[in-house]
């Protein structure tokens, strides 16, 4: 499968956003299922636009980088890079950046899509000035995620783990961090 990671258009927010919500469902990481109300974050691509970087994975014939997702395309995969100081950061400090809403869709699951899309995100740290660290959170259960991670030099950084509902004790997000 030929993947091109681009940063996603406005007309390919809609799908980018329903591949993260049901990569998120589908694999059981909303607490609250389909009345979880970060459904609505994931879901919401525009605001994270505007916000930060949108990266997306297109698969098929003729994805190069200028072009669209035309015939024969199709967006498969989306992450959200924070760059330093970014105001859709959770745990970035100074000099840091970070991933966010890493999602690929099933049938692209197992090509190196993931991959894909988190080296772009490393790519872009290192072209980020001042940006010394790329971290990201992670649940405890997505454990292909963590392999991924670990193949690709992020460390854990357990005394950067957070809980996002401090109401709920069982929700403990997991830091991994890569010094650049």
């Amino acid at each position: 499968m030929d993947i091109v990671i681009r940063r996603a258009r406005p007309e390919e927010y809609e799908a980018v956003g329903e591949i993260t919500a049901q990569a998120y469902l589908g694999d059981g990481l909303l607490d609250f299922g389909e009345s979880d109300r970060y459904l609505g974050e994931l879901r919401n691509v525009a605001k994270r636009a505007a916000a930060a970087d949108v990266l997306v994975a297109v698969a098929g014939a003729g994805t190069e980088a200028g072009a669209g997702a035309g015939a024969g395309e199709r967006v498969v995969g989306g992450v959200t890079f924070v760059p330093s100081g970014g105001p859709m950061a959770d745990i970035a400090r100074e000099g840091e950046a970070e991933i966010r809403m890493l999602a690929v869709a099933k049938e692209a699951r197992g090509h190196g899509t993931g991959e894909a899309l988190v080296r772009a995100c490393v790519d872009r740290a290192r072209a980020t000035d001042g940006c010394v660290r790329l971290v990201l959170s992670t649940q405890r259960t997505m454990h292909s995620a963590h392999r991924l991670y670990g193949r690709l030099g992020f460390t854990r950084a357990p005394d950067r783990d957070w809980n996002p509902i401090p109401d709920l004790d069982d929700i403990m997000l997991l830091t991994y961090e890569l010094t650049l």
